[in-house]
This record gives structure tokens, C-alpha cells and sequence, in this order.
């Protein structure tokens, strides 16, 4: 049974009670590798009475090491982000930089709705906002978009956790990975169920991670499970390169699952919730949020990973 490695140097990132915005808890982090430099975006809470989430940005050399940006890279400016702006995710598209990030209609002690938003950067510094990419109704998060999956592809292609989509009209009883294509960036109208909870370590709902990551034996995809505890662990699946509509290999049992005290105990206990993820000299970095109160990163070898992803002990 094949397990991610923490670095012992967890937790990486923690909070910074000398800097308001991300004096409580700083979580959920993305990544973006640019061949020179690991680009970190993170969840960040500042008060916990209406609970409003910031991002932050921060930089590494190694992929453990970060130096964090004084100021928050996002905040609260366009109307739907008036109450936070949570879980970052950084995709590269077509040599474009996109980040999604979900906002919500309310204040979170309010039960708001949940949609995924869509914003554009050039340096990290900037931000271009594309406004909600998600449906009302379907209290969507967890949205990563693909890469381009070829130069002659017409759609852009997305995998997202619609939270309402249950019931026999959408053939699956829990929360499940979805694929979407679009016709433009922020335009997805044909949607298909992909990956449906199968196993005790995600009884209760899945989500995708990490943004889909190329390798020559398909596309990576670092997910989340929530069993009937409440307890979130890690896995992961390999889709096809051309048609990711396909599934080549799914683990059984989690990569990750909390067992250090920085994941048992934190705002919200149990919770290894990975949304981040590069390759670094043939090793697979994944950067997760431990109980909502630190960032974290756990490692393997990345052609050991798809080998055991591909292996019988994972068989569809």
C-alpha cells in the first residue's frame, strides 16, 4: 500500500498573528511551478466571527521553504466575493495563469450557497476578475479546469463537485467528481459524471484536489474522501490523456490520511484536504491544508505513484 511522505518540516506554513488577515489560520494552498520558482496561493482567516477567507501568496525555491507576501494577493472587491474568498486552485492554460476560488452568498455561519469564481494573472500581483463559472443551485467548489488537451481541441474542459446533483436523476446518491466542457473559459454547459464514491474512506462525498496534472501515463488527479466520521483523506486517479472522460486506474485506499496532531487537532479536526500539487526532479509534491489551521506537503516518487495507480491492488 503505497503512502505519501510528509515533510518533516510540516507544518510549512502556519498562521502569522502579527498580520491581521492571516492571524488564525492559513489553509487549502495551490501551486504553480514555473521552473524556477514554486508560486503558492492560500487560504487565509483573520476573525473567526463572520469568518471571511483572504488569499495569500508565497514563494519557494525547493517546495518547502516559502516566504510569504506581507499583503493579501486576493480580497474582498467584486460583490460576490463580499463574503470570502476560499480554497484556491492555479491552473496554467494555453501559457495563461488562472486561479479558481470559491465565493459565497452569505457569511459563513449563515448556510450561504456556494459558487466557484474565476480570476486571471499575469505576475501574482494582479488579478483579473472572469466573475462565477459555476450554476446557482448547485453549491459547486472543488472546480479545476484542464489545460488544453490538445492544440486542436474547441472546448475547455473542467472537473467540479456539484453538491446538489444527487438522486437517481443524476445516477449517484453522494456528492461526485463531475467533468464539464465549455466553449469558452468561463462557459461550461455539457456536464458528465466521472468518479461517484466507492469506498469506506469516502462514504459520505468526494471532491477533486489538485488541477489535473500531465504525466505520460495519463492525467493525475489528487482527490479528497469524507467518510462517515467526518475524517478527509487523500487519493487519487489516473485519466486518459485524450479522452479524460476515461478512467485508467483509481487508488482503494487512501495516499494520505490524518495522523499527525497537526491534522487531528486544528478548526476543523480529522481533515487532510489536498489542493495543490507540482512536480519537482521526478517527485510528486502535494501541498494540503491539515484541519484547517496549516499548510502541509507530503511527497513520492512519481512514476512509483502512477505504477501503483496502475497496479492491480488499484484495478478498476
Amino acid at each position: 500500500m503505497l503512502q505519501l511522505e510528509r515533510s518533516k518540516l510540516n507544518p510549512i506554513l502556519v498562521p502569522d498573528k502579527s498580520n491581521w488577515w492571516e492571524s488564525k489560520a492559513v489553509f487549502n494552498c495551490s501551486v504553480l511551478y514555473d521552473g524556477k520558482t514554486i508560486h503558492m496561493l492560500y487560504r487565509a482567516i483573520g476573525e473567526y466571527d463572520n469568518y471571511v477567507s483572504r488569499i495569500g501568496y508565497a514563494s519557494s525555491n525547493d517546495g518547502l521553504s516559502f516566504i510569504k507576501k506581507k499583503e493579501a494577493a486576493l480580497y474582498p472587491e467584486a460583490d460576490y466575493e463580499s463574503y470570502g474568498m476560499e480554497d484556491p486552485r492555479i491552473m496554467t492554460i494555453e501559457d495563461e495563469t488562472y486561479v479558481t476560488y470559491v465565493v459565497l452568498s452569505n457569511y459563513v455561519k449563515n448556510n450561504p450557497s456556494i459558487y466557484t469564481a474565476l480570476a486571471k494573472t499575469e505576475d501574482f500581483l494582479d488579478y483579473e476578475r472572469l466573475g462565477i463559472i459555476t450554476g446557482p443551485g448547485s453549491e459547486d467548489k472543488d472546480v479545476v479546469l484542464f489545460p488544453k488537451i490538445n492544440e486542436a481541441a474547441l472546448s475547455y474542459m473542467m472537473l467540479h463537485r456539484p453538491s446538489t446533483w444527487v438522486g437517481p436523476q443524476y445516477n449517484t446518491e453522494k456528492p461526485s467528481i463531475w467533468i464539464a466542457e465549455g466553449d469558452s473559459i468561463t462557459n461550461y454547459s455539457k456536464h458528465s459524471l466521472l468518479v461517484k464514491p466507492e469506498q469506506s474512506w469516502e462514504e459520505l462525498k468526494i471532491g477533486v484536489g489538485v488541477p489535473p496534472i500531465r504525466t505520460k501515463n495519463g492525467w493525475l488527479v489528487i482527490y479528497h474522501g469524507v467518510d462517515s466520521d467526518h475524517v478527509y483523506s487523500a487519493g487519487a486517479f489516473l485519466l486518459d490523456i485524450n479522452e479524460p472522460c476515461r478512467i485508467l486506474g483509481r487508488t482503494k485506499v487512501p495516499l494520505l490520511t490524518p495522523e499527525e496532531e497537526y491534522e487531528l487537532k486544528g478548526d476543523v479536526n480529522n481533515v487532510v484536504f489536498p489542493t495543490g500539487a507540482c512536480i519537482l526532479d521526478n517527485k510528486l509534491l502535494v501541498y494540503y491544508g491539515a484541519a484547517d489551521k496549516v499548510c502541509c506537503v507530503a511527497t513520492a516518487d512519481l512514476q512509483e505513484i502512477l505504477d501503483y495507480i496502475m497496479s492491480d491492488k488499484c484495478s478498476l
